[in-house]
């Protein structure tokens, strides 16, 4: 079956989509607006994480439905399917080889999808504020854990205290 628009309009669609997506923008908004610091599309990590958190070893991407072959809403355009097949095809081992990496160097991932964004961002922001926030309380308990805390700055009590709240509680 032939597409419904010609080449032109669709190489003139395809040309519009930006690196930086509208639903990248307002996910990092909302972190943003929840005390969340981070880097956008850092050149220098490996895959052009959509968002970051170097200190806490955190990488988010926001997947497309269509780019990244969600298997829920992924579509194929009616022309030139050899190409398409090929491109969306090599976009997911991309993904995999991109995951892989961060999970060698013990680096957390996160990847949501465009259709999660737009059923529910509130959702989709509250689980990643929570993903964050347990992954920089992780990175503290290891700290005093490991005696990274000069006893000033964290009693002994407390550090029992801490050991102990981390031990129980569902984030370990």
């Amino acid at each position: 079956m032939a597409d419904v628009v010609t080449r032109e309009q669709r190489t003139k669609n395809m040309k519009a989509i930006r690196s930086i997506s509208k639903l990248e923008t307002i996910v990092a908004k909302e972190l943003w607006k929840n005390g969340i610091r981070y880097r956008r599309n850092s050149k220098t990590l490996f895959g052009k994480p959509d968002i970051s958190i170097q200190k806490y070893k955190i990488v988010i991407f926001i997947d497309s439905c269509f780019w990244h072959q969600c298997p829920l809403h992924a579509t194929m355009p009616k022309s030139n399917t050899e190409f398409w097949r090929k491109k969306l095809e090599r976009n997911v081992e991309r993904d995999k080889e991109v995951d892989e990496y961060y999970l060698k160097k013990g680096w957390h991932i996160k990847r949501v999808w465009e259709h999660e964004i737009k059923n529910d961002l509130d959702k989709v922001v509250r689980e990643l504020t929570v993903f964050i926030r347990n992954k920089n309380y992780e990175l503290f308990i290891l700290k005093v854990k490991n005696n990274k805390y000069p006893h000033s700055t964290v009693s002994s009590d407390d550090h029992n205290l801490l050991l102990k709240a981390y031990y129980s509680s569902a984030c370990h």
